[in-house]
Formats: C-alpha cells, structure tokens, sequence
C-alpha cells in the first residue's frame, strides 16, 4: 500500500460499537434496572466478551448465518446461570437485548461525524444488524449518509466480504474510503482489503474493566484522541 494522501479520500465508514457509542454504561445500566441485585457491570462485560467467539462461530461456517440480535440473545441465556439470573423472564431477557439498541453516543461523536459530513460520505460499517444500527443511530443522534451492515454480507467484520461490500455499495476504490474504528483487527482488516485506517482511542470502552493499550505510533494512518481530532487530522 502506499503512502496515505487523504486528498483522495471520499468516504468514510465507521464501527459503532465502542467506535461511535458506549456499550458499556448503557448495557450496565439496563442489567441494574432489571435485576438490581446482579453483578451489572460483571455480566455487561461478559456479555460482550462472547462476541467475537460467537461472530467467529458464524464466519467459520460451524453454524448458520444469524442476525446479533439472535447472538446476542444466544449468549446472553449462556450466561445467566453464572450471575444467578436464571429467573429473568423471556421480556425481561429481551428488553436487555434491545439495550444494545439504545446505546448512548460518546460525548464527541454526533458533532464531530457532522464536522467529518462537510466533506465526506460517512456510513456506518458495522457487525450490528440493520435494524438495531436504525434503533441505535435514531437514540444516539448520529447522523450518517448511509447505514450499512455486515448483515448486508451476510458475514461479520473482520471476513473481508464485508469490507468489499461497503466499497461496492459506495462506488469507492480501496484508497478512497477510510475504514475508522477502536480496535485494531477491524482496521487490520480494512487495510488487508486496501482501505486507509484511523484508529480513535476510547480507553473507556470496558467501563475500566479491561486495559487500554493503544497501537504503535504509525501502525495505521491515522490516529486520533476523538473525532474532533480526527476531522481536525482531515482538515474537515
């Protein structure tokens, strides 16, 4: 790949959770309401470290495609036994589902993705399904020129089908889309396929339950404290 010239950037594609909002608090808080006397920010946690194993289940082909309302819901009853919320009702396990619907914007990011939208395209690209990034992006007050969804793919991010259909649906070549996330193997993958990256920390994504080590300097082309920055590193 060669040097990065953001001069022929058009579009910008986004990863929403932990990149665009806080999981975090907002999973946390909805446990609390529901079951008052759970571990919240234990099982917020847990809940989202069977994540990758469960998009990774579906990418290896070792069960059939399903949306992340259906894995998330999957994971969840795994779960419930090890907090002793074995009680929790089928609404009561599915109003929490729909938490990650109603996630809460990190405080920089509906005013800089405006910022970014004066001179770019900018799209989520993200594992969630179509209709909860609808939800999510309505209750957090993003506003984004296109909504697109590994769901479209039928696969999840990091398979590089996904990252392909984000360029073909936005009529953009690899060096002209900027892939923007928290975590470094979304990026890795973007640049695997030629897109450009920016790598925005968010050191708060666990709630200060997980370390935060953010990648070497130069690892990808840009690396920016918040989107403020990151538009300020585009001259947005």
């Amino acid at each position: 790949m060669g040097p990065f010239d953001r001069r022929l950037l058009r579009g910008l594609t986004f990863d929403i959770f932990g990149t665009c909002v806080d999981w975090f608090t907002a999973v946390a808080r909805e446990i609390r309401a529901i079951a008052p006397e759970a571990d919240a920010e234990g099982l917020a946690v847990e809940w989202r470290r069977r994540y990758r194993p469960a998009l990774a289940r579906v990418t290896s082909g070792e069960r059939e495609w399903a949306k992340l309302d259906v894995l998330h819901r999957e994971s969840l009853e795994e779960l419930l036994p090890s907090f002793h919320l074995e009680r929790l009702t089928s609404s009561e396990q599915e109003r929490l589902v729909f938490a990650w619907h109603r996630l809460d914007p990190w405080p920089d990011a509906a005013a800089g993705l405006e910022l970014l939208r004066r001179s770019y395209v900018v799209a989520t690209l993200s594992n969630g399904n179509v209709s909860l990034l609808v939800d999510l992006i309505r209750h957090a007050g993003l506003r984004f020129d296109a909504v697109l969804s590994a769901e479209v793919a039928r696969s999840y991010k990091p398979a590089p089908a996904v990252y392909s259909m984000a360029l073909d649906l936005l009529d953009l070549r690899p060096e002209q889309a900027l892939m923007v996330a928290a975590h470094a193997d979304d990026l890795e993958a973007a640049a695997a396929v030629g897109m450009r990256t920016a790598f925005v920390s968010r050191p708060a994504e666990w709630g200060g339950r997980q370390h935060f080590q953010p990648p070497p300097r130069g690892h990808f082309d840009i690396q920016a404290a918040d989107f403020a920055d990151l538009a300020r590193q585009l001259g947005a």
